[in-house]
Protein backbone atom coordinates (compact mmCIF):
# COMPACT_ATOMS: atom_id res chain seq x y z
CA UNK A 1 0.00 0.00 0.00
CA UNK A 2 2.85 2.35 0.84
CA UNK A 3 4.38 1.82 -2.59
CA UNK A 4 1.11 2.97 -4.20
CA UNK A 5 1.28 6.26 -2.28
CA UNK A 6 4.93 6.76 -3.18
CA UNK A 7 4.19 6.08 -6.84
CA UNK A 8 1.25 8.52 -6.79
CA UNK A 9 3.39 11.20 -5.14
CA UNK A 10 6.11 10.79 -7.76
CA UNK A 11 3.55 10.88 -10.56
CA UNK A 12 1.90 14.05 -9.26
CA UNK A 13 5.26 15.78 -8.91
CA UNK A 14 5.61 15.67 -12.70
CA UNK A 15 2.60 17.95 -12.99
CA UNK A 16 4.40 20.54 -10.92
CA UNK A 17 7.39 20.70 -13.22
CA UNK A 18 8.44 23.90 -15.00
CA UNK A 19 5.49 25.91 -16.23
CA UNK A 20 5.58 27.20 -19.84
CA UNK A 21 4.64 30.65 -18.53
CA UNK A 22 7.50 33.14 -18.22
CA UNK A 23 9.11 33.17 -14.81
CA UNK A 24 8.30 36.30 -12.81
CA UNK A 25 10.87 37.57 -10.40
CA UNK A 26 9.29 38.03 -7.01
CA UNK A 27 10.36 40.87 -4.78
CA UNK A 28 9.49 40.59 -1.13
CA UNK A 29 7.66 43.67 0.15
CA UNK A 30 8.43 45.04 3.55
CA UNK A 31 5.21 44.63 5.46
CA UNK A 32 4.16 46.20 7.64
CA UNK A 33 5.80 49.34 6.29
CA UNK A 34 8.34 51.08 8.45
CA UNK A 35 6.65 53.03 11.19
CA UNK A 36 6.90 56.81 11.05
CA UNK A 37 8.03 58.27 14.30
CA UNK A 38 4.99 60.23 15.43
CA UNK A 39 7.14 62.66 17.35
CA UNK A 40 8.92 63.73 14.15
CA UNK A 41 5.85 64.54 12.08
CA UNK A 42 6.46 67.68 10.09
CA UNK A 43 4.58 69.61 7.48
CA UNK A 44 5.65 69.13 3.87
CA UNK A 45 8.02 71.98 3.06
CA UNK A 46 6.66 72.57 -0.46
CA UNK A 47 3.01 73.09 0.52
CA UNK A 48 1.31 76.29 1.58
CA UNK A 49 0.31 75.95 5.23
CA UNK A 50 -2.69 77.42 7.00
CA UNK A 51 -3.19 77.96 10.70
CA UNK A 52 -6.62 76.84 11.85
CA UNK A 53 -8.44 75.61 14.93
CA UNK A 54 -9.33 71.94 15.26
CA UNK A 55 -12.00 69.98 17.06
CA UNK A 56 -13.50 66.51 16.88
CA UNK A 57 -16.95 65.31 15.90
CA UNK A 58 -18.92 62.10 16.24
CA UNK A 59 -21.23 60.77 13.53
CA UNK A 60 -24.52 61.48 15.28
CA UNK A 61 -27.49 63.69 14.33
CA UNK A 62 -26.83 66.24 17.09
CA UNK A 63 -23.38 66.96 15.61
CA UNK A 64 -24.10 66.43 11.89
CA UNK A 65 -27.43 66.21 10.11
CA UNK A 66 -30.17 63.61 9.78
CA UNK A 67 -27.79 61.24 7.93
CA UNK A 68 -24.79 61.10 10.29
CA UNK A 69 -23.08 58.14 8.59
CA UNK A 70 -22.99 59.80 5.16
CA UNK A 71 -20.53 62.65 4.63
CA UNK A 72 -21.11 65.70 2.45
CA UNK A 73 -19.26 64.08 -0.47
CA UNK A 74 -21.39 60.91 -0.19
CA UNK A 75 -18.82 58.69 1.56
CA UNK A 76 -20.17 56.20 4.08
CA UNK A 77 -18.70 56.14 7.57
CA UNK A 78 -17.87 52.83 9.26
CA UNK A 79 -20.28 52.75 12.22
CA UNK A 80 -18.04 50.53 14.34
CA UNK A 81 -14.78 52.47 13.92
CA UNK A 82 -15.21 55.94 12.40
CA UNK A 83 -11.72 57.04 13.47
CA UNK A 84 -10.01 54.47 11.24
CA UNK A 85 -10.93 56.47 8.12
CA UNK A 86 -8.88 59.51 9.17
CA UNK A 87 -11.43 61.80 7.54
CA UNK A 88 -12.04 65.44 8.36
CA UNK A 89 -14.58 68.14 7.77
CA UNK A 90 -13.36 71.62 6.88
CA UNK A 91 -15.11 74.91 7.50
CA UNK A 92 -16.82 76.24 4.40
CA UNK A 93 -14.49 79.21 4.02
CA UNK A 94 -11.66 76.70 3.37
CA UNK A 95 -13.61 74.66 0.77
CA UNK A 96 -13.43 75.43 -2.97
CA UNK A 97 -17.22 75.47 -3.27
CA UNK A 98 -17.24 78.62 -1.12
CA UNK A 99 -14.01 80.22 -2.39
CA UNK A 100 -11.33 78.30 -0.48
CA UNK A 101 -8.51 76.10 -1.76
CA UNK A 102 -9.51 72.68 -0.36
CA UNK A 103 -11.79 70.18 -2.14
CA UNK A 104 -13.41 66.88 -1.23
CA UNK A 105 -10.85 64.09 -1.54
CA UNK A 106 -7.85 66.34 -0.87
CA UNK A 107 -5.19 64.99 1.46
CA UNK A 108 -4.28 67.31 4.31
CA UNK A 109 -1.26 67.03 6.59
CA UNK A 110 -2.28 68.11 10.09
CA UNK A 111 0.13 68.99 12.93
CA UNK A 112 -0.20 70.69 16.28
CA UNK A 113 -2.85 68.54 17.95
CA UNK A 114 -1.21 65.44 19.49
CA UNK A 115 1.02 62.52 18.57
CA UNK A 116 -2.05 60.33 18.11
CA UNK A 117 -4.10 62.75 16.01
CA UNK A 118 -1.44 64.50 13.91
CA UNK A 119 -0.90 63.11 10.43
CA UNK A 120 -2.61 62.60 7.10
CA UNK A 121 -6.38 63.08 6.67
CA UNK A 122 -8.79 63.05 3.71
CA UNK A 123 -11.40 65.82 3.32
CA UNK A 124 -14.85 64.22 3.17
CA UNK A 125 -17.15 66.68 4.90
CA UNK A 126 -17.88 70.37 5.53
CA UNK A 127 -18.88 72.11 8.71
CA UNK A 128 -21.81 74.37 9.54
CA UNK A 129 -21.65 77.78 7.87
CA UNK A 130 -21.21 79.60 11.19
CA UNK A 131 -17.73 78.02 11.66
CA UNK A 132 -14.63 79.66 10.09
CA UNK A 133 -10.95 78.63 9.74
CA UNK A 134 -11.46 75.30 11.45
CA UNK A 135 -11.20 71.56 10.81
CA UNK A 136 -13.19 68.81 12.50
CA UNK A 137 -11.66 65.34 12.96
CA UNK A 138 -14.03 62.38 12.65
CA UNK A 139 -13.85 60.01 15.64
CA UNK A 140 -16.24 57.56 17.27
CA UNK A 141 -17.83 57.95 20.69
CA UNK A 142 -15.89 54.93 21.95
CA UNK A 143 -12.57 56.63 21.11
CA UNK A 144 -13.08 58.95 24.10
CA UNK A 145 -11.25 61.82 22.46
CA UNK A 146 -12.38 65.34 23.21
CA UNK A 147 -10.75 68.67 22.66
CA UNK A 148 -10.39 71.95 20.89
CA UNK A 149 -6.99 73.03 19.62
CA UNK A 150 -5.77 76.41 18.35
CA UNK A 151 -2.79 77.11 16.10
CA UNK A 152 -3.07 73.82 14.23
CA UNK A 153 -1.11 73.73 10.98
CA UNK A 154 -2.61 72.13 7.85
CA UNK A 155 -1.01 71.68 4.46
CA UNK A 156 -2.67 70.38 1.32
CA UNK A 157 -0.59 67.65 -0.28
CA UNK A 158 -0.21 68.26 -3.98
CA UNK A 159 -1.18 65.33 -6.17
CA UNK A 160 0.97 64.60 -9.21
Amino acid sequence: MLSVYVAMAEELSFFKAESPAPKIEEKKLDWPPEEISKTNLELPSTSKTLTVSASIYHPEPSQTDSTPYITADGSRINKRDPKKHRWIAVSRDLHTRWGGDISFGDSLWVTGISDELDGLYIVRDVMNQRIHKQIDLLVGKRDRIMGFWRNVQIAKLEQD
